[in-house]
């Protein structure tokens, strides 16, 4: 059991780094969608990853298009904080892609519009912030995933 981890455009190494680690811990695979924010090969990401990096069922795409195109058939879940449902009314199956956006603005506007019936938010209950770190967020709809499926 495991998903399809995808983040469009990740900006911070530490980030994906620690969503490496979390793939392989939750027998997921990571994918990775072009333009990077740092290299791969950046010391923060393996760190952040320690070493478990090399084991990561890592998939890399030069562009959205390009991924949309090679799983266009596939079960997906996109992640924004413009969702209107809760990530808990997800029908979480095995390998199903859970895609998230990049940290300074989340998926692009096109990606939302599109997807409006696949559409998911995590619920914050404070006023004072926008949003979850992504790290954090991959690790909350994971893990309820996870939990929906035993």
């Amino acid at each position: 059991m495991g998903y399809n981890i995808v983040l469009i455009e990740p900006e911070i190494p530490t980030n994906t780094g620690n969503i490496g680690r979390l793939s392989l811990a939750s027998g997921s695979n990571l994918h990775l969608v072009k333009p990077f924010g740092f290299e791969l090969n950046d010391k923060r990401v393996k760190r952040a990853g320690l070493d478990y990096w090399k084991y990561v069922n890592l998939n890399i795409y030069d562009s959205i298009e390009e991924f949309l195109s090679v799983h266009k058939d596939k079960k997906m879940a996109f992640f924004s904080s413009h969702g209107e449902k809760d990530h808990w009314s997800i029908d979480y199956t095995d390998d199903m892609f859970l895609i998230f956006g990049k940290e300074s603005v989340g998926l692009p506007s096109n990606i939302v519009e599109a997807n409006q019936d696949r559409l998911y938010k995590i619920p914050i209950y404070s006023s004072h912030i926008r949003s979850l770190n992504l790290a954090n967020a991959v690790s909350i709809v994971v893990y309820e995933g996870l939990k929906s499926n035993r």
